[in-house]
């Protein structure tokens, strides 16, 4: 293949991100997509499982596998999310570690570096939020990282913000090698929209209720029907742990679970630019965490 043939050609590769929970991995994705594709909140493990995304850069199609945040995981379901971490990146061309500069190099992202480091792809490290820190402290944390793993180089980012993420894209674009698209040019996600429509009412629930209860639900999308109107009516059902919980989540006299609804509403409304008939139910069910089905439905496997 000559230089001519090859300036030409068509890129593509996939890209995984991975760091600790509510490192920016999510933030990344949608920025890069440029739609809202990952649901992001301020509170910690968020994503539960691999979502890809996908994104044009020039002649290069970027795939990129957005994975949980890796933790020390103890419950099945906590380690179903680990391992679909892992899983996600150990077959990309490129792993980018998403570090948020204001934790610092703490024992959690030590154990990440380790595991990484055994790795065949190449390695970028990526400090999000720099924003938030003195410009003088970022050089030596880049530098103590550096120290733990053999990366390429280094992107200094704020996700939120934007700042830095085209350089990003640009790199990868002329990193990947050569090679067919695996989508079509239009096609931004594998996420099915009937998961990204339950994705998204979860988010409305975590920004909402306390800490602990997000972490004790699920949300279930039961029926998508598309109206002659051009309507869609969905139906979703919120599963909890506990009789508490469910109070909780449908608040004195249904008014959370209203507040959740709309929210959520609105969003869809925007997402798919059209009329959205809502219907939020709350079902008690102690083991959700348990049902190999529900760890189908959102693309974990389930280890007994």
């Amino acid at each position: 293949m000559n230089e001519e043939t090859t300036e030409r050609a068509t890129k593509c590769g996939y890209v995984a991100l991975v760091g600790e929970p509510n490192a920016g991995k999510s933030t990344l994705l949608n920025q890069c997509v440029g739609q809202k594709i990952a649901i992001v909140t301020p509170k910690a493990q968020t994503t539960r499982n691999r979502i890809l995304g996908v994104c044009i850069e020039d002649k290069t199609q970027i795939v990129f596998v957005d994975t949980p945040g890796i933790f020390s995981a103890k419950e099945k379901f906590e380690q179903a999310m680990v391992s679909a971490a892992f899983s996600g990146a150990k077959d990309a061309d490129i792993v980018l570690l998403i570090v948020d500069v204001n934790r610092g190099l703490r024992k959690n992202l030590e154990n990440i570096l380790e595991k990484i480091s055994t790795l065949p792809a190449r390695k970028i490290l990526v400090l999000n939020k720099i924003d938030s820190m003195p410009r003088d402290q970022l050089l030596p944390l880049a530098e103590k990282i550096f120290a733990k793993a053999e990366f390429e180089r280094s992107f200094m980012i704020s996700a939120l913000k934007g700042y830095g993420v085209e350089d990003v894209k640009k790199w990868l674009a002329e990193q990947l090698p050569v090679g067919h698209w695996l989508f079509p040019e239009d096609h931004l996600t594998d996420v099915p929209m009937r998961s990204l429509a339950a994705e998204i009412t979860r988010e409305k629930i975590f920004m909402r209720l306390n800490e602990e209860l997000p972490y004790q639900m699920a949300v279930e999308t039961e029926s998508w029907d598309e109206k002659a109107d051009g309507s869609i009516r969905i139906s979703q059902v919120v599963y909890v742990r506990s009789e508490g919980h469910k109070k909780m989540v449908v608040g004195t006299g249904g008014q959370m679970l209203k507040a959740i609804g709309q929210s959520a509403r609105r969003e869809l409304e925007k997402l798919l630019d059209k009329k959205v008939h809502l219907f939020l139910f709350v079902k008690l069910t102690e083991n959700w965490k348990d049902n190999p089905e529900f760890y189908n439905s959102i693309g974990l496997e389930y280890k007994k």
